[in-house]
């Protein structure tokens, strides 16, 4: 897990509806609000594990977790029992992406190790770092943080793949350009390569080389209509070493040669 260097004290910084800090508490922490609160809040757990209780019962937030806690909700939080909750949190008030999220009480959300992890604990940190500071647009710069933060675990609840098949597509896009063995992708999700190949299309209806091919086509089509790359070009910039096998596979996909697709795509934007 990347880690941030963040003091081990108790960071607190606040702008009208927006409140965020990083705590890291032993088991005796705990916060309770009858009430509930205007705001809704946010935590990530970095480290340890913590407690979220409401009337309609108790969840946990775990290492990698995003939870959140539903405005006018009376509840009690804290530290679980024998550990330490190293955590970052967030009151905001409704953001438009919240209603993406299940209608809970509770909202837990786990957040696969990899880039996915990575963008939250980034964004979260981010929120911190300039709510602390206050340079010019601070404030909105925190809200897109925010937004990001919530439509990333909105994605993550309606997914609900395998942590595994998570990890491995995100493999796949940052490495469709490069050469690797399929044995090297399962050994960095801990499985198998029998096992990843059912898993993989039990999970997303694909077999790997199908995803891979199909990621590396749509980047190449997007790279000779936009970036004006030719079809040889684009080949290899997505990764195919042989020009004829991309040709044929990019003709099944979409219905012509790579080279009769750029010069539609460009004589149409004229």
């Amino acid at each position: 897990m990347t880690r941030y260097s963040t003091p081990k004290i108790k960071q607190i910084s606040s702008y009208a509806s927006l409140v965020s800090g990083y705590f890291e508490e032993s088991d005796s922490y705990k916060s309770r609000r009858p009430n509930g609160m205007e705001e809704w809040l946010l935590f990530f757990t970095l480290e340890g594990e913590g407690y979220l209780r409401t009337p309609g019962g108790e969840k946990r937030c775990s290492q990698g977790q995003i939870a959140l806690l539903r405005s006018g909700i009376p509840h009690e939080y804290g530290t679980t029992k024998g550990n330490r909750w190293n955590f970052y949190w967030v009151h905001f008030h409704k953001l438009p992406e919240i209603d993406y999220l299940p209608n809970d009480e509770i909202i837990i959300a786990a957040i696969p190790e990899g880039n996915m992890r990575h963008r939250v604990q980034q964004a979260i940190h981010d929120i911190l770092t300039d709510s602390r500071e206050q340079a010019g647009f601070w404030h909105m710069l925190c809200e897109n943080s925010l937004r990001e933060v919530i439509l990333l675990a909105a994605r993550q609840l309606e997914q609900r793949l395998d942590p595994r098949i998570e990890l491995s597509l995100q493999y796949l896009s940052r490495n469709m350009n490069q050469n690797f063995r399929l044995e090297d992708l399962a050994g960095s999700v801990g499985l198998s390569l029998s096992r990843l190949s059912h898993l993989f299309k039990q999970e997303t209806g694909e077999s790997v080389l199908e995803h891979l091919n199909r990621l590396r086509l749509q980047q190449a089509a997007l790279l000779m209509e936009h970036m004006g790359r030719t079809a040889t070009e684009a080949s290899l910039d997505v990764g195919f070493n042989n020009y004829n096998h991309f040709a044929a596979l990019f003709r099944k996909a979409y219905g012509s040669s790579p080279r009769t697709y750029k010069k539609e795509k460009t004589t149409r934007g004229e």
